[in-house]
């Protein structure tokens, strides 16, 4: 249970709404007791067992004062108007508090509803924003699918089991209790009993809730791998396809469904399971009662008299639902409790790249330093006593074999992740004393895999800059030669591009990226592999306008195509994390090297 309690501190936001809700729970209950309790007087008017009061004792808050007063006015209207006219009154009354238990009992319904969708809102918020926290190295050790489906499937199975209990929770529990005070109000002895039976329901109500949990845990585990099989089959269609691989592919998922199908189907059953068992229980419990007060009226061994038994059971039945409620509660709670656990996974992931409290701004003038550079993955080393520098205004180019540690020194300036060993410093500060909106805002990135939303060109650009003018979008756009084809789209500037901006080529993709560096203006680019998946005519257009945007900037290349390095102030040739070559083209091109046999592999000398 100790996560269905992490999800309920999310109600501190909404305590006016819980407050209101209690009073009107509160309130609804009160007048449910009322109507209920107008029975004993009736039933003694019906078989003339009522008793006489022919004077009411003083007014005040206690059981016996308000019924000896009650009695009073029913004696008055049964003297002097008859028993049939002192019923009407009954019933009227019963009428009467009946409506004012339900207008409560919506009342608590309308304040509860905001409490419900508040805490599910915020928790997903919560949920998103740490994501969007986290280093890359958490998600190279989950998968996509798996991640999404806590974000969506995880959160719809809180906010329909842990979230649709709130209001057995707010009103249940306050019901019982009513009801309880009540029926020892009435007879002390008998409720005593009831109160002993109760403990042997909940310990049968707990072993099937720790069922349904187990279960549950199963099923939302199940639902991520399906989701992350899914995100991987859209995402590879085109190989799916081109390699006639459909039949298994789908026979792979019909399986991967098919035990999902069987988790849910044992899942189910033991869900379905839990109402019947509570109410077979609640009978059980109802029927001793009848049988144990039963036997103390006939035996004369109790104060009751026979309408204020029936009264009794009638009370004590309306403890049945509320608590074959609250069991049915604990069982959502007990299935939703698997899935807030999934949750507070990510919500408790430690995030290792923090900020530090000393962090401060900088502005770099003088040049950037790998200082004896080594980092692993895990257990596997990529990268290797790594030394250079860039100077500001000079452009270094990495080339090598896929695999080499090109992108993960980029990574490592950009502190998507912390270094094992040595340091980064931009103008002799180490990064890690660098704030994270201040070394990010240095830094502009084009990556290979051109990475736009679903939203309209514009939108993606501005991206760059979050209140650039519309002026300073279009000027990108030409500096990036993006402005021409963008005038050609369907309607130009605000035309979506689709979903991770299918809707356009690659080549006008990649100069969008472009576009959105270009507005940003950072005084650090890093270009990786920025041209390596295009066409001869698409290279050409984003060659020109990545010329542009290195024009007097410091630059980090990443580069496939030795063609687009050939200006580079210095070449790095690294092989198995380790630099093993390194100077300008010229000088790399004239002797027997690496960097050489890398260039005549691609026809170019």
């Amino acid at each position: 249970m100790e996560y269905f309690f992490r999800i309920l501190k999310y109600i501190k936001p909404y305590k006016f709404f819980a407050i209101l809700n209690i009073i009107s729970n509160i309130l609804s209950v009160l007048f449910s007791l009322v109507s209920l309790t107008m029975v004993i007087p009736f039933l003694g008017i019906l078989f003339k067992t009522q008793e006489s009061v022919t004077e009411a004792p003083p007014l005040s808050l206690n059981a016996n004062s308000i019924k000896e007063n009650f009695y009073a006015i029913i004696s008055e209207k049964i003297a002097s108007k008859g028993e049939v006219e002192a019923l009407l009154f009954i019933c009227v009354l019963v009428l009467s508090t009946f409506f004012l238990r339900n207008l409560f009992r919506y009342s608590a319904l309308f304040f509860l509803n905001p409490i419900r969708n508040g805490i599910v809102n915020d928790l997903r918020i919560d949920l998103h924003k740490k994501l969007v926290s986290l280093p890359l190295a958490f998600f190279t050790k989950k998968r996509k699918g798996d991640v999404a489906s806590r974000l969506t499937a995880d959160l719809v199975e809180i906010e329909w089991s842990i979230m649709s209990s709130l209001e057995m929770i707010f009103k249940d529990p306050l019901n019982i209790i009513v009801y309880l005070i009540t029926l020892i109000i009435i007879s002390p002895k008998l409720t005593l009993f009831v109160i002993i039976l109760f403990p042997v329901t909940g310990i049968i109500i707990g072993l099937i809730g720790k069922s349904l949990k187990k279960s549950s845990e199963k099923g939302q585990a199940k639902m991520g791998h399906l989701l992350s099989i899914i995100d991987e089959n859209i995402s590879g269609l085109r190989i799916i396809k081109a390699f006639n691989i459909e039949k298994k592919i789908n026979s792979s998922f019909q399986k991967e469904s098919g035990n999902y199908r069987n988790i849910m189907t044992q899942l189910l059953r033991k869900k379905d399971l839990s109402s019947p068992m509570s109410e077979f229980l609640s009978t059980i419990v109802l029927v001793v009662v009848m049988w144990f007060g039963g036997q103390l009226v006939l035996g004369g061994q109790s104060t009751l008299s026979g309408q204020e038994f029936i009264g009794y059971i009638l009370i004590f039945s309306q403890i049945i639902p509320p608590a074959k409620s609250l069991t049915t509660s604990y069982y959502h709670i007990k299935k939703g409790t698997a899935a807030a656990e999934r949750v507070y996974e990510i919500l408790d992931a430690k995030n290792e790249i923090i900020e530090n409290k000393n962090a401060a701004e900088i502005k770099f003038s003088n040049e950037i330093t790998f200082n004896d550079v080594s980092f692993k993955y895990e257990k596997n080393n990529v990268l290797s006593n790594i030394n250079f520098k860039i100077k500001k205004g000079e452009m270094v180019a990495l080339v090598g074999q896929s695999g080499s540690g090109k992108s993960t020194i980029a990574d490592l300036l950009n502190r998507f992740y912390d270094l094992d060993i040595g340091s980064i410093l931009i103008d002799q500060t180490n990064i890690k004393d660098i704030t994270f909106n201040n070394l990010r805002e240095l830094i502009g990135v084009v990556t290979q895999d051109s990475i736009l939303f679903n939203d309209s060109i514009y939108n993606n650009i501005k991206l760059g800059k979050i209140n650039a003018t519309e002026e300073e979008i279009i000027k990108a756009a030409k500096v990036a030669n993006a402005h021409k084809f963008i005038l050609e789209t369907p309607d130009g500037y605000s035309t979506n591009i689709g979903d991770r901006g299918d809707k356009l080529s690659g080549g006008q993709k990649q100069r969008i990226c472009i576009a959105r560096a270009i507005l940003k203006n950072p005084k650090i680019l890093i270009l990786d592999e920025a041209t390596s998946s295009l066409d001869t005519e698409s290279e050409k257009l984003v060659q020109e306008a990545l010329e542009k945007l290195m024009k007097n900037r410091t630059s980090l290349v990443i580069a496939h195509r030795l063609s687009t390095i050939k200006n580079a102030d210095e070449i790095l040739v690294l092989e198995n994390g380790n630099i093993i070559e390194r100077g300008s083209h010229n000088e790399l091109i004239s002797g027997k090297t690496h960097y050489k046999k890398l260039c005549d592999l691609q026809s170019f000398g």
